[in-house]
């Protein structure tokens, strides 16, 4: 689940404790004195022990029996085994630490809230929310709503051309290699980063809400995805197939490649209807927040466009939402270094995702601009509560083992990314220092406060990767970056993950 570019500032890391005569876990374990049979203190070196390579029955009864001698264990299993442990290790006090009361705060956050429904469309919905704030200022509006919908249709059709292209690319490279099954795995998903988006709006503009609703499809998009993708499966080796006999496969397979494109352009329209064209007027007609009728005649592409107006920039606090670009925490490669992702995008021709964030977030909220950013929302988070806090579950509490793995770590193995886009508004500093963010979601007004999450600062340090900003709110050495060439990061690489 990023603009042009991505300069990483250094997060704090959960490091892995190491050190010291005993374990933190040896430590903190709670021994019940009065019980000469409890055996946990009793263990004997792990060395000392004959190596295994089976699952052993014996021993795995003498764990259980030791584990249950334990009052704490017989508590734990009695709650952890009929309830989500998420629920049971919920920490009370993380939820009142976090609270939705904050110093800095943008003066127009956006509304309604918004609500992606059975889609993964966050990175569109969260985009739009940025875009939408602008248009707001600049028309004097109360509540406000871009089509979603629109850049979803245009970006299927862009990924599925993208997809054909690739393969046509690679047609010498292994049909069971890595990379053929990476781009195999998900053709048009439904994610996306911020490049994609601005690739979007550069080629087909924007649309109000009102002009273009979500279809069924739209808002539950996993039957149609799931079509379009079986679709271009086939289509992959079907042209794998026909480049195998010629010599120059785009070349000789332009007319193959085109029916099969007016077969997925038929797919999409009949199932999402057909979206306004980008170069063709629409009228947009509404009341402004003091109840005026206005009416808008232009075209998607112009009124994208207009967001870098001089009467937009000027009413959006100078800033020009088409310059934004993104700022991505990534430990494991060295900061001040321009990122790129292999083989990723959606439209032919256009900008590649690209990476380059805690003080220029402040300063853009100061500056009452709200900002899209990108992170692994599934952890450590409460999606009722809207609380977002590493200290939110306490796993070693029920289970007597630490998550331990650093941001770098996750990575490395896999067990975090990108998965989800939302919109920073406001942020609570304490002697210049942040202590918690206001999160706007994309998931309407149940889950949360209303729709927005409350982030603490060292959860925006684990689990957020990318921010994106102003290039005004940035020092030089972090624009220079923009100048690299950017180091390649292979398709399957985490940082590759689409929100």
């Amino acid at each position: 689940m990023t603009s042009p570019s991505s300069v990483y500032k250094g997060f704090t890391e959960f490091t892995m404790e190491a050190g010291g005569s005993k374990s933190r876990l040896e430590r903190d374990y709670v021994y019940i004195k009065d019980r000469p049979s409890n055996k946990m203190s009793q263990h004997p070196p792990l060395a000392s022990k004959p190596y295994s390579s089976t699952v052993s029955i014996s021993t795995t009864e003498e764990w259980e029996k030791e584990l249950l001698e334990d009052p704490k264990n017989r508590l734990a299993l009695s709650a952890l085994s009929s309830h989500d442990p998420r629920a049971v290790l919920s920490q009370r006090s993380a939820t009142i630490a976090n609270t939705q009361i904050f110093n800095v705060k943008v003066e127009l956050e956006g509304a309604p809230i918004t609500n992606q429904r059975a889609s993964g469309r966050c990175w569109l919905f969260a985009a739009t929310n940025v875009f939408r704030v602008a248009i707001m200022k600049r028309y004097n509006l109360k509540e406000f709503e871009l089509s979603q919908a629109y850049l979803f249709y245009w970006d299927k059709l862009e990924k599925a051309n993208y997809f054909l292209e690739q393969i046509l690319e690679t047609v010498d490279e292994d049909l069971e290699g890595r990379l053929i099954q990476r781009l195999l795995e998900g053709p048009v998903g439904d994610g996306g980063q911020w490049d994609m988006v601005a690739n979007l709006v550069e080629k087909y503009g924007l649309v109000p809400h009102s002009l273009y609703p979500d279809s069924f499809n739209a808002s539950s998009s996993g039957a149609m995805s799931g079509l379009v993708t079986t679709k271009l499966r086939e289509f992959a080796l079907e042209l794998r197939q026909l480049a195998s006999r010629s010599s120059d496969a785009k070349q000789s397979l332009g007319a193959a490649k085109e029916k099969m494109m007016r077969e997925i352009h038929l797919m999409l329209t009949v199932m999402l209807g057909p979206p306004p064209s980008p170069d063709k007027e629409i009228t947009w007609e509404f009341h402004d927040k003091d109840e005026k009728f206005q009416s808008l005649t232009t075209t998607p592409l112009k009124f994208a466009g207009e967001l870098s107006s001089q009467a937009s920039i000027k009413a959006n606090s100078g800033t020009n939402v088409h310059e934004l670009f993104s700022l991505v925490n990534d430990p494991r490669n060295k900061y001040g270094q321009l990122l790129s992702v292999n083989r990723l995008g959606n439209v032919v021709g256009m900008r590649p995702v690209r990476y380059t964030m805690k003080t220029a977030c402040i300063s853009m909220l100061r500056a009452n601009i709200p900002i899209f950013f990108g992170c692994d929302v599934g952890k450590f988070s409460d999606r009722d509560s809207g609380v977002m806090d590493t200290d939110l579950i306490d796993y070693e509490l029920g289970f007597n083992t630490r998550l331990g793995l650093s941001k770098a770590h996750r990575l490395m193995t896999h067990e975090s990314a990108m998965t989800h886009a939302m919109v920073l508004t406001a942020v609570h500093v304490i002697d210049d220092k942040p202590v918690r963010w206001r999160v706007q979601n994309s998931w309407g007004e149940a889950p949360g406060s209303k729709g927005f999450f409350v982030m603490s600062d060292r959860w925006m340090d684990e689990f957020v990767y990318q921010a994106v900003v102003d290039p005004k709110f940035v020092g030089d050495e972090v624009k220079d970056v923009l100048k690299q060439e950017p180091k390649m990061l292979p398709l399957w690489d985490p940082m590759g993950a689409l929100a």
